[in-house]
């Protein structure tokens, strides 16, 4: 670990302790796991604690574990992850927190901490049903007004519940049952015998 991410990894440790569930470094970044009950204090001091100092999100997304290593995932399904950037002290970390109910996932809005999160939490809320309480706006932001179910879960099917067309004979865009039939495509793959051989060309 170089002198840079062990100053992080002390100052992270220093504030807050046993409220980090885990801290590991992967790919030359930190990455810390926080509790839901602790994500919102543990967010803020990250952006108002000088020695910490992130006052940049750069993105967050949601994360659904149901079949993470061949469904030998054992902990909670859903979590959101952040990616945080402190320009001050040139350094990034990666913040994981866990919704704690798998059938309703909630998980705290830190829309007033770093006003440019809205739209991530919003994409996160739509794909993954990840709700953000205290955002004042969570609503869909890419699927349709009306659509049903949260389309990035992995139980979620490939070809959707419903598709929609422009009925003529009634002017407008319905919506109906999906008509695709699913298929497994399999790629033909066509080589000569000499294929990477580098004596024959």
């Amino acid at each position: 670990m170089s002198a840079k991410l062990e100053t992080l990894s002390q100052n992270l440790q220093k504030h807050f302790g046993d409220k980090l569930k885990s801290i590991k470094l992967a790919l030359g970044e930190l990455t810390v796991e926080v509790g839901a009950a602790d994500y919102l204090a543990v967010m803020t001091a990250l952006r108002n604690e000088p020695d910490l100092g992130f006052e940049e999100i750069v993105d967050l997304c949601g994360v659904d574990y149901s079949t993470y290593g061949d469904g030998a995932w054992a902990g909670r399904r859903f979590a959101a992850v952040s990616h945080l950037l402190s320009i001050a002290h040139n350094w990034r970390l990666r913040v994981r927190v866990f919704a704690e109910d798998d059938e309703f996932p909630v998980i705290d809005s830190v829309t007033g901490v770093w006003k440019s999160v809205n739209w991530f939490e919003r994409e996160a809320f739509d794909l993954f049903g990840i709700a953000f309480v205290g955002h004042d706006d969570l609503r869909r932001i890419l699927t349709d007004y009306g659509f049903i179910g949260h389309p990035f879960r992995k139980d979620f099917p490939i070809s959707g519940h419903v598709e929609m067309r422009y009925d003529p004979d009634q002017g407008r865009v319905i919506y109906q049952p999906v008509t695709i039939e699913p298929r497994e495509n399999t790629p033909r793959i066509v080589r000569e015998d000499t294929y990477g051989d580098p004596a024959h060309g």
